[in-house]
Parts: C-alpha cells; sequence; structure tokens
C-alpha cells in the first residue's frame, strides 16, 4: 500500500546537469541545475528551471541562451561545486581547471570536459513560483566521439551521466552512489 508523503519537489531520474552562461561583462559562468528535461522533440527543446536570484539567471535573460553541459561521473566533484559557488563571488571555471569554450551558435560557453553539450536558444520563459521555466531550442549538440555509438549517437554507459536523487540528496551514476550533494564539492 501505498503512503502519502506530500507534495514535494521529487521525480527519478533526476538530472544533474550544468547550465552555461555569460555574465552581463562576457564572464563564462555555469551552475548545476536538477530541474530539467527535454520538453518538445520539434523543434528539439529542453527545459531548464533556475530560481530568479541565480546569477546564471541574469545571463539567460541578457544572452537569450545558454548550455547544458552533461557530466559525466568523473565531473560530480566539480558538478557539485558549480552548484555550491556563485559565479557573482568567484570564477568557477579557474576554481575547478575546467576549460570554457565560446558556442559558435549561441551566445553562451560550454564545458569542454563534459562528453555531451546541448547549445540552447532562448524560446520562452515563464515565471512559476520561485522558478522561472526556461524553454531552449536545442540548435546543435556536441558529443565526444569516445562517447557516441554506432549510429553516431551518445551511449549512456559510454557517457555515464550523473544524476541527483532529489530525496537524499545525493548524486549517482548508471547504478551507484557517487557521493553527498552539497558536500563532496565544497573544495574542487
Amino acid at each position: 500500500m501505498k503512503q502519502s508523503i506530500g507534495a514535494k519537489p521529487l521525480s527519478f531520474p533526476t538530472p544533474a546537469w550544468v547550465v552555461g552562461t555569460y555574465d552581463m561583462n562576457g564572464k563564462p559562468n555555469a551552475m548545476t541545475v536538477a530541474w530539467g528535461g527535454i520538453c518538445c522533440s520539434n523543434p528539439p527543446c529542453i527545459s531548464v528551471s533556475l530560481r530568479k536570484a541565480t546569477y546564471s539567471y541574469a545571463g539567460i535573460m541578457e544572452n537569450k541562451a545558454f548550455t547544458v553541459n552533461i557530466p559525466s561521473e568523473a565531473y560530480v566533484k566539480e558538478t557539485d561545486y558549480f552548484g555550491i559557488a556563485s559565479g557573482k563571488e568567484e570564477d568557477k571555471f579557474e576554481a575547478t581547471c575546467l576549460t570554457p569554450v565560446r558556442s559558435e551558435l549561441v551566445p553562451a560557453p560550454y564545458v569542454a570536459e563534459f562528453p555531451v553539450v546541448l547549445e540552447c536558444k532562448l524560446l520562452h520563459s515563464l515565471e512559476i513560483g520561485l522558478h522561472t521555466l526556461f524553454v531552449g531550442e536545442i540548435m546543435d549538440i556536441k558529443a565526444e566521439e569516445a562517447v557516441l555509438d554506432e549510429k553516431g549517437n551518445p551511449d549512456i554507459e559510454k557517457v555515464r551521466p550523473v544524476v541527483y536523487g532529489t530525496g537524499n540528496r545525493s548524486y549517482y551514476g548508471i547504478g551507484c552512489n557517487l557521493g553527498k550533494a552539497f558536500s563532496i564539492g565544497k573544495k574542487p
């Protein structure tokens, strides 16, 4: 028998994505998001939800673009750090020793070391409450050759993406716990 646990922001699986933006001065910034998913197949679109208080929110509004970077398990600490630190106060790329790359298609950076990146043009923004839902049209997906299958698509077992467990606030890989969220990334 099921037990009611109340209305909560909980779903499985929940991604651990890193959204790339430029700030108002053109400085690359990135933040970890868990509220997101594919929202349309034609045109191909993805959605992410950010709080207005985040530094990345202003970057998306200013540039009308963002990237969605899919980290592999090897970058779980950096992924957590991107969600703990504020780009307003520090350079997250410098702190993590990761490389920002300027997209050729949209005014937003992506993380060179992450195996898959989606370059998105902002189509819609919708204030829902505490979060604003951003819908981005996927202009291109870039993937490392090493993670592609025989048909040229990213293979989840090769990408080894990070997912977020909302109930226990931990990160997981494909079948294993990678560490405690908001803890493992305190030191990049």
